[in-house]
C-alpha cells in the first residue's frame, strides 16, 4: 500500500450529508485528498466494484436507512473486499464491538470504532493506526491471489511459510519467560500474507495438518536456536481441530521434538476454544497422549466460545489465554473489566498460568497487573518479529523494561 496521503483512496459511506461533508473536510486537513463520499450502500458497492478502485479503507457508519452497515459488511465479503473498514457511528459501544467481531469473523481487517461527533485528533489517530497496519509487511495484491489450493500445497512443501515470534513477559518483572509462534506466508519476494488471508483455504481443502506440522518443525528449531544462544525459551504453537482428531499427532509432535532435540514441556500447544468439544472422544484421547508426552496446552481465545467451563472440567489445560477483545480498553471499559477480571480468578482457582493477549497500552498493562495475572503479550511489549531479530529485541526491552513493569 502507498505511504503518501496523497496516494491512498478512501470511501466514506454515511447517510448524513453534514457528516459526509465533516469528515471529508477532516481527511484534507489530514493530507488525504482520494476521499469518496458515499451516501448509501448501493453507491458505495458500485464504487468499490470498479475495477481501478483499489479502496483501502472504509468509513462505514452502521445505522442507515435501506442497506444498513451490517448488510453492508455481508456484501463486501461477496465482492472480496480486501481493504480495511473503521466503523463510525452514534451507537453504544456494545453494538459497536458486535459489529467488529463479525468484521473479524468475516476475515475483514477492522481498525475499530470511532464514536460520533468524530474529532480531528479521533481520526489521525485511526489513520496512523492503518499506516502501522500497511508498514508490517502485508500487501492486498498479495493477499487477492492466495485463494488457489495448489499454490498454497506448494508453498508448505517449499518451505514458503515462515514463522513470526511475539513476546510474552511477566507482569510482575517483565522477564521474557515465552514467545508464540505466528504464520506468516512468505509470497514472493517481500510479500507477506497473513494466516487470515489463508488458514481458511488450508481448512477447505484438507491442508492444516500440513501446515500445522511445518510450522511446529519451524518452532522447534528456532527454539533449539535460541537455547544454543543461551535462551532457553517456551514457544507457543496453534493447533487444529484437526490435529486433534488426527491419532497420530502425539506421535507426530513427539517426533518433531526429538528430531530438533527440544524437551516438549517448552512447547504449547494452543487450542481454540470452540474446537475441541466437536469431537470430544477423540479430542480426549489426542490431548491426554500429548500431556503424557510432556507438551503443555493452553486454551486459546477464552470467552470467545461456547463451552469453556465444559472444557476447563474435562481438559487437562495448564494455560488459559484471555482473549484481546476482553483485554485491550478494559481499563475504560467497565463491562470488559469485569469479563476479564471473572476469567482471570476462575484461572488462578483452577490453578492455570495466565496469558493476557492484546496488550496494546499502558493502560492495559497496568490493570492487568493490578488484576494479578501471570503474563502479557501484545503491541505494547512486541510486534510479531522473525526469530533471528530476537536477541536485538531482548537489548531493547531490557532498556524499557523498568519503566514498562512500573505501577503508573
Amino acid at each position: 500500500m502507498p505511504r503518501d496521503p496523497k496516494q491512498s483512496r478512501i470511501l466514506v459511506l454515511d447517510d448524513d450529508a453534514f457528516m459526509l461533508t465533516l469528515l471529508v473536510r477532516m481527511f484534507g486537513q489530514l493530507g488525504y485528498t482520494q476521499v469518496m463520499p458515499c451516501s448509501s450502500g448501493e453507491e458505495a458497492l458500485r464504487q468499490i466494484q470498479q475495477p481501478s478502485a483499489a479502496i483501502e479503507l472504509i468509513l462505514l457508519d452502521i445505522n442507515m436507512p435501506g442497506m444498513d452497515g451490517v448488510e453492508f459488511i455481508r456484501q463486501l465479503v461477496a465482492c472480496r473486499y480486501t481493504g480495511h473498514v473503521a466503523l463510525v457511528s452514534g451507537e453504544s459501544s456494545r453494538i459497536l464491538e458486535s459489529v467488529e467481531k463479525l468484521l473479524r469473523a468475516h476475515h475483514l481487517a477492522s481498525l475499530g470504532h470511532l464514536q460520533k461527533p468524530v474529532g480531528l485528533e479521533q481520526l489521525r489517530g485511526l489513520m496512523q493506526q492503518l499506516t502501522s497496519h500497511k508498514g508490517n509487511g502485508a500487501t492486498h495484491s498479495a493477499a487477492a491471489r492466495c485463494d488457489d489450493p495448489e499454490k498454497l500445497r506448494a508453498a508448505i512443501a517449499n518451505g514458503e511459510l515462515i514463522n513470526h515470534y511475539q513476546p510474552q513477559v511477566t507482569l510482575t518483572t517483565g522477564e521474557l519467560v515465552g514467545v508464540e509462534s505466528l504464520v506468516r506466508w512468505q509470497h514472493g519476494g517481500d510479500a507477506l500474507i497473513y494466516p487470515d488471508r489463508f488458514i481458511t483455504l488450508a481448512a477447505e481443502h484438507g491442508l492444516i495438518s500440513d501446515l500445522t506440522r511445518a510450522v511446529l518443525a519451524a518452532a522447534m528449531r528456532q527454539a533449539k536456536l535460541w537455547a544454543l544462544a543461551g535462551h532457553n525459551l517456551p514457544v507457543a504453537v496453534n493447533v487444529s481441530m484437526d490435529d486433534l482428531t488426527a491419532l497420530d499427532f502425539p506421535d507426530v509432535a513427539a517426533s518433531l521434538a526429538a528430531s530438533a532435540g527440544v524437551d516438549p514441556c517448552m512447547i504449547t500447544l494452543e487450542i481454540t476454544e470452540g474446537q475441541v468439544m466437536k469431537q470430544l472422544s477423540t479430542a480426549l484421547d489426542v490431548i491426554s497422549r500429548l500431556r503424557l508426552k510432556r507438551f503443555r496446552l493452553a486454551i486459546d481465545d477464552f470467552g470467545t466460545g461456547h463451552s469453556s467451563l465444559a472444557q476447563l472440567r474435562d481438559l487437562p489445560f495448564d494455560e488459559l489465554k484471555v482473549d484481546r477483545s476482553f483485554v485491550h480498553g478494559a481499563s475504560a471499559d467497565t463491562s470488559l473489566q469485569a469479563i476479564c477480571s471473572a476469567s482471570l480468578r476462575m484461572a488462578q482457582q483452577l490453578k492455570l498460568h495466565v496469558v493476557a493477549e492484546g496488550v496494546e497500552d499502558q493502560s492495559d498493562w497496568n490493570l492487568l497487573r493490578e488484576m494479578g495475572c501471570d503474563v502479557a503479550q501484545g503491541y505494547f511489549i512486541a510486534r510479531p518479529m522473525p526469530g533471528e531479530k530476537l536477541l536485538a529485541w531482548i537489548d531493547d526491552w531490557s532498556a524499557r523494561r523498568p519503566k514498562a513493569s512500573a505501577t503508573a
